[in-house]
C-alpha cells in the first residue's frame, strides 16, 4: 500500500523561540516535510547558524524572505511572526492553510484589536472567519478551517483552568483575579534591556500590571461561556527560568470544591493532555516542561465561598508551537497526538 504523501510545511519567523521550537516538533512528526523557512534578518543563513541545536539537521532549508517563499504546493503555513507584521503577510497568501501564532486573529472585534495593538488590523476581513484555536474547545471547527488563531499562552493556561467552571455556572464570571508566572522565553528572543540576565535572574517582577494584551482574549472566551460581559484581574509576572508557566486564578465559587473538581474531571477524562491532578496536589511548571501536557488543579481558599484554580503549562509548547502543531494535526485528519508524545523533561 503506498504511503501518504507528506505535508508540506512553511515556518515564518523560524528565528524565534517559537518558530524554532516549531521547527523541533515537526521535525520528528512523521506526516511532516518542511518546506520553507523565513527569517528576513536573518535570510541566507542556516537554522544552525541561527540555533546551534539543529546542527545534526544539515537538510533543513535555509532562512529566506518571507515574500521569497514560494507558496504553490505548501499545504500548511506556521506564521510564527510578531502581531500587525504577521496578518500583514498572511492576508495575502491563497492557497495553503494557515495556523498564525501572533495576536492577529484572535481578537473578533477589529476595533478592540486596535485598541489594544495600537493600530488598525491589517486583515479585519479574515476575523470573522478565523478559528480561535483553543484545541480542546475547538475540535469541531478545526477540521474545515483555512485560518486558526492559536491562543496566547496566557490565555491557553487559563482558558482550560476555567472554562468548564465557568460554562457551568460553578464559579461568578463576576469575580476573576488571576496571577501569572512565566519564563523569560515568553518575551520573545529580541534584545531588551530588562532581559538581560543581570536584570532578570535572582529577581521577580510583575508587567503589564492592568493592561496586559492577553486580557481582551481571555475575556473574549470567557464571556462566551458564561453568555455574559466577563472582566478580569490580570497580573503577569516575569521569573528566572527559560520556559514554563503558572497560573493562579481566584473565583467566586457558586458550588462545593468537590463539585469543581467533578467538573474538571469529567470534561477531561478523555483529553490526551490537560490533566486534573489528584486532590491536593499543587501544579508545577517540572510537571510539564518541554511537552504539550497541561497539569490543572482546583483548591478552597480559606475565605468562604471562594476557590482557587492553578494550571501549569510549557508556554513554548501548549502556550505555543505545540497547540499549533495539535491544530495542524486535526485541521488534516491525523491522531490529535501526532508528533506531540513526548514526555515532560525532568529535572
Amino acid at each position: 500500500m503506498t504511503s501518504p504523501r507528506p505535508l508540506r510545511i512553511a515556518v515564518l519567523g523560524a528565528s524565534g523561540y517559537t518558530g524554532a521550537d516549531l521547527v523541533r516538533l515537526a521535525l520528528t512528526h512523521p506526516r511532516i516535510e518542511i518546506a520553507a523557512l523565513s527569517a528576513n534578518a536573518k535570510a541566507g543563513q542556516t537554522m544552525a547558524q541561527v540555533w546551534p541545536h539543529f546542527a545534526p539537521y544539515p537538510d533543513l532549508p535555509r532562512l529566506v524572505a518571507a515574500e521569497a517563499i514560494d507558496y504553490a504546493g505548501i499545504d500548511a503555513v506556521f506564521g510564527c511572526l510578531p502581531h500587525a507584521a504577521s496578518a500583514a503577510l498572511l492576508g495575502t497568501l491563497k492557497g495553503p492553510r494557515i495556523i498564525d501564532l501572533s495576536a492577529d486573529f484572535r481578537l473578533k472585534d477589529a476595533d478592540v484589536y486596535a485598541s489594544w495593538y495600537g493600530g488598525a488590523h491589517p486583515a479585519p476581513q479574515l476575523l470573522s472567519g478565523a478559528v480561535y484555536g483553543l484545541t480542546e474547545f475547538a475540535r469541531d471547527a478545526l477540521p474545515g478551517a483555512g485560518l486558526v488563531a492559536c491562543p496566547g499562552c496566557y490565555p491557553t493556561a487559563v482558558l482550560l483552568a476555567l472554562l468548564p467552571l465557568v460554562g457551568a455556572g460553578a464559579v461568578s464570571p463576576a469575580n476573576i483575579t488571576v496571577n501569572a508566572l512565566s519564563g523569560v522565553s515568553g518575551s520573545g528572543r529580541s534584545l531588551k534591556e530588562a532581559n538581560l540576565f543581570t536584570e532578570v535572574a535572582e529577581a521577580v517582577h510583575p508587567y503589564g500590571i492592568g493592561a496586559h494584551r492577553h486580557m481582551p482574549e481571555m475575556e473574549q472566551q470567557l464571556a462566551a461561556a458564561a453568555g455574559a460581559p466577563v472582566t478580569i484581574s490580570f497580573t503577569p509576572h516575569l521569573v528566572p527560568m527559560n520556559r514554563g508557566e503558572l497560573v493562579t486564578c481566584i473565583v467566586e465559587a457558586t458550588r462545593p470544591i468537590g463539585d469543581l473538581r467533578a467538573i474538571l474531571a469529567a470534561r477531561y477524562a478523555a483529553e490526551p493532555f490537560v490533566h486534573l491532578l489528584p486532590e491536593g496536589v499543587a501544579p508545577a511548571t517540572r510537571m510539564v516542561r518541554g511537552s504539550n501536557h497541561v497539569v490543572v488543579n482546583v483548591f478552597a481558599d480559606r475565605i468562604p465561598g471562594r476557590a482557587i484554580v492553578i494550571a501549569a503549562i510549557d508556554n513554548l509548547v501548549k502556550g505555543s508551537s505545540g497547540q499549533a502543531m495539535q491544530n495542524f494535526n486535526l485541521m488534516f485528519g491525523l491522531p490529535e497526538t501526532m508528533g506531540l508524545e513526548a514526555a515532560p523533561l525532568f529535572p
